[in-house]
Parts: C-alpha cells; sequence; structure tokens
C-alpha cells in the first residue's frame, strides 16, 4: 500500500482530534436561540466539577496567587453572567440548581464549604459581582428560592465586603454590584457605600468615553475599561439602577455613545478582535461591551445602528467557534487564548478565571422582541465605508487603522502599574492586530525566548538577554501630512535612549505603517525589531516554513535590508528605508512555541543591526501586511503591494539630517 502523500498526511494531522467538538464550535451564532445554546454548552461540563454542596467547581488543578476555596469559587461565580440573563430571559435549564445549592452553601458559615467572609483585598470580592448581578436580574429564580435564614446569610455575606479595602480600581464596581443585588431584593444593603464607590469609580473617567482602570498615574486603557468591567457595568448599572439615578445613569449611556465609535475600530470583518493588555484569556468577554449596550438600551451614533451591533456581537462569537482548542476534554474552557497556553495568562489567572467571558452573555436577559434581535445583522461599517480609514484615539493614546481591511493599533504611552508577567508583550508593543495576535516571551534566554513581535529588542551582552519597551516617556501626538504620529521615547538603561515615530498607513500604501527609531547609547548594543509573528508551517507538509517556494507562492525571502513572509496567516514583511548605512539586515527568527497567542508555531521577520558605545543611530522600519483573515484577495495583491515599497516622509527625513547635522 502507498504512503500518503506529504500533504495528505499534513491534512490528517490537521483533522485528528484528541476529543470530540465541543458544541459550542459547532453553533452558527444567528439566532437567540443560538446564543442561548452556546451558554448552555458552557455551562453544561461544569456540572461534573461541582462539589456535593454546589458552591465550588473544579475547572482544573493550576494554581493561582489566592487560595483553592477562591479559584474553586470563581469556577462557581463567573458561570452567573451567563446562567442569570438565560433564566431572566425565560430559558429553562435543569443545571440552574446546582447554582441555587451553591449560593445557599457558599454563604453558611455553618457549611463546610462556605467561602470564608471577606478580608482586605479578597479575590472573593470579585466574585461578589456575579452574584449581585445574578440576585438583580433573576431574582426570581435565586433570591426567592431562599428562606429567611438562608437571605440573612447571603446578605451577610455580600455585605462583609461594605467595611474592607479594596484596590482602587475596577474592582470598586464589584461592591457597587453586590449592594445592587440585594437592594433589587429588598434586603439590607449600603447605599452609601455605592455612593462612595460611584464617586471614586468616576475620577478614572478621562474623557471621551474612555476611563482609566485606576486613578490619576495609572496607564492602562484597555479591556477592562470597556467590555471587561468599566464600560460594561457602567451601562448594566444604568439599566438596573436609572430609575433612582437617572443622570448618573445617562451620563454612563453617554459615554459609551462616544466610546463605541473608537471601539469598532478594535474588531475587524472576521469577528476577531485586536489582541491587547491584558486577561485575555477572557477571549470572548472581549465583545460583551456590544451585549452591554444592547441590555442597557443605548442607541448608538451613526453608523452604529442595532444590526450593527448584533453583527460586532455575533461575527466575535462565530470566529471564537472556530478556535476549537479552547476546551478541555472534559468541555470545561482552558487557560489560554486559541489554544491552552499559560505563558500569556496572569498571576491571578485561576482554572475558573476563562469563565468572565460569559459577560457576553447579557443579551439574553432580552425578550425576543428588542431591537437587538429583531434587527437583521448588518456587516462591519468599516467595510462598507461608514468609518474613516485611521482615527486618532487621543485619550488611550493609539492610531487605529483598519485601512486595507487590516484592523490594528498603532500604541505609546501605556504600562502596567504592577509587576505584570509579560507586561511589555500586552502593552509595550508598537502595534496591535486583530489579524496577528501579540506573542509574549516564554523565557529570558536568546531572541527566539524573548520574542520581540513588533517591537524593538536591545541587548548589551552579545544576545542573551533583550530589553523591549515596557515604560514608555513623553508620549504625544504629532499631525504630519495629514495623519497621526505618535511620538515617544524608551530608556532600556539609563545611558541608552530611544526616540520612536509611529506612522499609520498613508492611502497610497494601504498595508504599511512605519516606524522611525533615533537610538543614542553610550554602550554597546545589538538591536533586533520584529513584524507580525506568522503562522510558521508549510501548508503542504505542516513542517516549518523555509525559503520562499514560487510554485507553492509560501516561504520567506530575506534580500539586504529586508525580510517577507508568505504563509496561510498572509503576507508579513519589513524593509529599512534608509538603506545599508544603517547596517541592518533582514532575517527570520523561529519564535519559541506557544509564544503566540493564537498560532503555537510561528516565525518572525526580523531587522537585526548593532551599535558601538557612543553611536547615535536613525532606523525607518516599513512594516508590510496583509492578512489572510480579513482581505480575502490577498494571494493575488500582495506581490503587487510588496513591491509599492513606501518613501521615508519629507518631513521625518528633513528631522533626520538635521539631527545628523547638529550631531556632527
Amino acid at each position: 500500500m502507498p504512503s500518503p502523500t506529504p500533504s495528505a498526511s499534513a491534512a490528517a494531522a490537521a483533522r485528528n482530534r484528541s476529543h470530540p467538538p465541543h458544541p459550542f464550535s459547532l453553533n452558527f451564532f444567528s439566532t437567540r436561540d443560538d446564543v442561548a445554546a452556546a451558554c448552555i454548552a458552557l455551562l453544561d461540563p461544569l456540572r461534573a466539577g461541582a462539589s456535593p454542596g454546589g458552591a465550588l467547581i473544579r475547572v482544573g488543578a493550576s494554581g493561582t496567587r489566592f487560595d483553592e476555596t477562591a479559584a474553586q469559587g470563581e469556577g462557581f461565580a463567573r458561570p452567573l453572567w451567563g446562567l442569570a440573563p438565560l433564566l431572566a430571559g425565560g430559558f429553562q435549564w435543569e443545571g440552574a440548581e446546582v447554582w441555587i445549592r451553591g449560593l445557599i452553601n457558599a454563604t453558611d458559615p455553618e457549611s463546610e464549604e462556605f467561602w470564608g467572609y471577606m478580608e482586605d483585598k479578597d479575590q472573593r470580592m470579585v466574585e461578589a459581582c456575579p452574584i449581585g448581578f445574578a440576585l438583580a436580574i433573576a431574582g426570581d429564580a435565586f433570591w426567592k428560592q431562599l428562606d429567611e435564614h438562608q437571605k440573612k446569610n447571603v446578605a451577610a455575606y455580600l455585605g462583609s465586603m461594605n467595611d474592607k479595602d479594596m484596590p482602587n480600581t475596577n474592582w470598586l464596581w464589584f461592591r457597587v454590584f453586590a449592594n445592587l443585588g440585594l437592594a433589587h431584593n429588598g434586603a439590607a444593603y449600603s447605599s452609601s457605600q455605592i455612593e462612595r464607590d460611584l464617586v471614586q469609580l468616576n475620577t478614572f473617567y478621562r474623557g471621551s468615553g474612555w476611563s482609566n482602570d485606576g486613578p490619576a498615574g495609572y496607564t492602562q486603557m484597555d479591556y477592562y475599561s470597556g467590555s471587561y468591567a468599566i464600560q460594561y457595568l457602567q451601562l448594566l448599572y444604568a439599566k438596573l439602577a436609572g430609575s433612582q439615578d437617572p443622570a448618573r445613569a445617562e451620563e454612563f449611556k453617554e459615554r459609551a455613545r462616544a466610546y463605541a465609535v473608537d471601539f469598532a475600530y478594535y474588531f475587524d470583518a472576521s469577528g476577531a478582535a485586536i489582541t491587547f493588555g491584558r486577561s485575555l484569556t477572557y477571549r470572548f468577554a472581549m465583545a460583551a461591551f456590544w451585549s452591554s449596550v444592547a441590555f442597557a438600551d443605548v442607541e448608538l451614533p451613526a453608523p452604529l445602528n442595532w444590526g450593527v451591533v448584533k453583527g460586532m456581537l455575533l461575527r466575535n462569537l462565530r470566529w471564537w467557534s472556530q478556535q476549537e482548542h479552547i476546551f478541555q476534554p472534559n468541555g470545561m474552557l482552558n487557560i489560554g487564548y486559541s489554544y491552552p497556553n499559560t505563558y500569556l495568562a496572569e498571576n491571578y489567572n485561576s482554572p475558573g478565571s476563562p469563565y468572565w467571558c460569559m459577560l457576553v452573555f447579557a443579551v439574553l436577559a432580552l425578550p425576543a422582541s428588542h431591537p437587538f434581535w429583531t434587527a437583521t445583522e448588518e456587516p462591519h461599517p468599516a467595510e462598507l465605508g461608514l468609518l474613516s480609514p485611521i482615527r486618532k484615539l487621543e485619550v488611550p493614546l493609539q492610531i487605529v487603522s483598519c485601512r486595507g481591511g487590516h484592523h490594528f493599533l498603532l500604541c505609546s504611552g501605556q504600562s502596567c502599574h504592577y509587576p505584570l508577567k509579560n507586561t511589555q508583550a500586552k502593552y509595550g508593543k508598537f502595534a496591535y492586530s486583530a489579524a496577528f495576535a501579540y506573542s509574549v516571551s516564554t523565557g529570558s534566554y536568546t531572541l527566539e525566548q524573548f520574542v520581540p513581535e513588533s517591537t524593538l529588542a536591545l541587548s548589551d551582552d552579545g544576545g542573551e538577554i533583550w530589553k523591549m519597551r515596557r515604560e514608555v516617556l513623553d508620549a504625544r501626538f504629532e499631525e504630519h501630512d495629514g495623519l497621526p504620529v505618535l511620538v515617544s521615547a524608551m530608556k532600556p538603561w539609563s545611558d541608552v535612549k530611544v526616540d520612536t515615530w509611529l506612522i499609520p498607513p498613508a492611502e497610497r500604501n494601504p498595508y504599511w505603517h512605519l516606524r522611525a527609531h533615533r537610538i543614542e547609547s553610550k554602550r554597546a548594543v545589538d538591536t533586533a525589531e520584529g513584524a507580525f509573528a506568522v503562522h510558521g508551517c508549510w501548508e503542504r507538509d505542516g513542517r516549518t516554513l523555509g525559503p520562499f517556494d514560487v510554485e507553492a507562492q509560501e516561504g520567506y525571502r530575506c534580500e539586504k535590508e529586508s525580510v517577507l513572509a508568505v504563509s496561510e496567516s498572509g503576507a508579513v514583511g519589513m524593509v529599512e528605508l534608509l538603506g545599508a548605512e544603517t547596517g541592518r539586515k533582514g532575517s527570520m527568527l523561529e519564535a519559541d512555541a506557544n509564544s503566540n497567542l493564537v498560532d503555537p508555531r510561528t516565525l518572525l521577520p526580523i531587522l537585526s543591526s548593532a551599535l558601538n558605545a557612543g553611536d547615535t543611530k536613525w532606523f525607518v522600519t516599513a512594516v508590510f501586511a496583509i492578512p489572510d483573515q480579513s482581505v480575502p484577495q490577498w494571494k493575488e495583491i500582495y506581490e503587487e503591494h510588496w513591491n509599492k515599497k513606501p518613501s521615508v516622509p519629507a518631513w521625518l527625513l528633513d528631522l533626520i539630517k538635521a539631527d545628523q547635522q547638529i550631531s556632527q
């Protein structure tokens, strides 16, 4: 019997599975019933991990910075974000009994499954939020099933956070919702604490719809500022407390209207979201803002009508339905993004942590007659030319682009206020894309582990340890040739300074963005700058991608000061526009396995060069990217556009020449 061809073997390996497809992965996400079925498909497997009393649900065995009771409490509480609207919307599910029983035992000091009263800055405070939400919208299913003693236990447990110290971040919203849930059921709660927390949360607001995840001095405006917590919970509050607090509710809705136009750029035509910031293991919670808009009955400005909002949400869920490796064999979610991966995880990600994704199901509480459900789904407005191709986001210091169908952002000025794992990758990169997910470092030895994707890495020890942008200095906008430009600096060492200009795609070069760097170094350093990471295997046999194959139209080319990779991901490349005088050379880096959020095997186009002690050098990097995901005709056009390399803008050339004259 003849052996299979390489292409047949590769196809067989791709099709092979360790377990049957998850029902979530077979969902069409077209109707209200489809979304309800997806919610139930996520809830069903959790029953197998429930403790006898239902208060603890074990999703996995990995550890986290807080105790195991709190970790399994996450496994219980976070699914309530989906279960509560499911029941509030009139759907039936027999497994709800586990959560009713669990709520009783989790809050009963006499139960062996009692979670323990909350202490200062306790993880249990986070899980009080979905409990409060469930009580507020599905009181008939939860509160009314309790006897008087059990109701007092629940009230005492949630109320135990009212006199405790909390992180001065989005966490304050969790206490608001714990009290709100009690208030909706006539139980004892603290209205004064709600007011104090809301006043403090309002100090996080920075304008144009954007809130910071914390006070002045913090610079995190990621998905927590939108879908995970602040925007999302503002809108839920507007709906649930609007009659008692109408002025504040209307203010929250106005913020959402301003924010929504910016946030629309974070999603591409396929439904994928730009990977940026922390907690991306929450997955489709990234799109939960659109669900909260519908829940709160907020009509957004044109072109974001109900059909567009519906499309934003459902396309994202469809995209996730294609990421079939997000599930364990037992049907529960794993820690990771598109596949199991703890390199990206934070130290607060327990096995139950990913179920914050259930935020996306708030729309299930809406009746079938709601305009969200009755509207005809519409395409992304960028596809119809209804959004400007380039938009400056003044507050978060970002430039978003949908030019050429590639949705990505240029970023400067953000960083995490505490030592977050892989913080350089999550906030410090130059560019973040919906089509080309970001990569994280897997270790601290050699460039293959550091993975300088969409960033500039520097080493002063011959390439063993590399530094990438973490803290950004002096970030600001300039405008040149009718486009916004992001300007910033970093100091990887006290005697090395890098000034950077980030320039979005011009109309004549829709698939190119520019990065200019001025490096002044008092020590000898090696430099390596990466483009977006691409799928690193041949389509024909699944083996590691090699030099370009003209017949296959796959592979990579390294020519002088440029490098181009073509694979299943699309086409990605880099060119040094200042030429050979920079000493830069293009090459292909085989990134460490599992460094990328979406693709476990990637290659990274890089440009490398060295500086001597006392050198001041300029680099102007042109980065090329045409994604397979959102540009269907990319194979027919990539070569033409790769050959249309941009030139150095005149204003930038003048700046470089003036600086070089001063240096001389």
